[in-house]
């Protein structure tokens, strides 16, 4: 019976997890009316922002898609949706500022990231693996199966984990530099809470889920250890 009591706490975080998103795309829309009293675009700020961290080599580009904005360490460049590109909101300029965090943390070795940019080959080779595994476990009642996919999924959750601190990292410098530089006045931090806080709490919702998983998981392991 693949039903277990864990199933509700699932079913709890998973409501969480809609909410977030929900949450999310309303405090951006919020704010994405809201322009910020200096004017400044997402890509003025970002661009500011690099170049007064000594990361003039980053480059900024426009990507298509809604909340599609991210910090791409390969290429060294942070890639803004095209409403936080050209826009400057308070939704807009939270966002830009965001995604640069992230690249300052590369810039300085932040340990969360190199730990998330090293365990990234080998999460994307167990998370996609892991389901078969499960699923093939429970079909054929084989604890070895739902063992094996037990060890793939933790690094899943594992990667999961480590992106929170990444991402609340990342917010917190956001919100430190813009004050700073004085990109945003102290009345508009408001706005800025809300758009970065609500971003965090997808990442939170998504850890919650996964790691209840994991733990179901492994109590029907144990469970099944016992009645062989």
């Amino acid at each position: 019976m693949l039903f277990h009591p864990m199933d509700f706490l699932i079913l709890i975080a998973f409501g969480v997890a809609i909410w977030a998103q929900f949450r999310v795309k309303g405090n951006f829309n919020k704010w994405a009316t809201v322009s910020t009293r200096t004017g400044l675009t997402g890509a003025e700020v970002a661009r500011q922002l690099l170049d007064r961290n000594e990361l003039p080599h980053v480059k900024i580009e426009a990507v298509h898609g809604k909340l599609s904005d991210h910090y791409d360490p390969m290429s060294r460049v942070v890639r803004l949706s095209e409403t936080v590109y050209y826009g400057s909101s308070i939704a807009s300029v939270s966002v830009a500022a965001h995604e640069v965090g992230h690249a300052i943390q590369h810039q300085q070795s932040y340990g969360a990231l190199m730990l998330r940019h090293r365990m990234f080959p080998v999460v994307n080779f167990t998370s996609g693996f892991a389901p078969f595994l499960l699923l093939g476990g429970f079909l054929f009642q084989n604890l070895s199966l739902i063992g094996t996919g037990i060890i793939f999924f933790t690094a899943a959750v594992a990667f999961q984990l480590i992106t929170l601190p990444v991402e609340f990292n990342a917010s917190s410098r956001a919100k430190t530099l813009m004050l700073a530089e004085g990109m945003i006045y102290n009345e508009e931090e408001k706005g800025v809470n809300k758009v970065l806080n609500a971003a965090a709490l997808t990442y939170v919702a998504a850890a919650l889920i996964s790691l209840l998983e994991l733990v179901k998981y492994v109590m029907i392991f144990f469970q099944g250890q016992e009645e062989d």
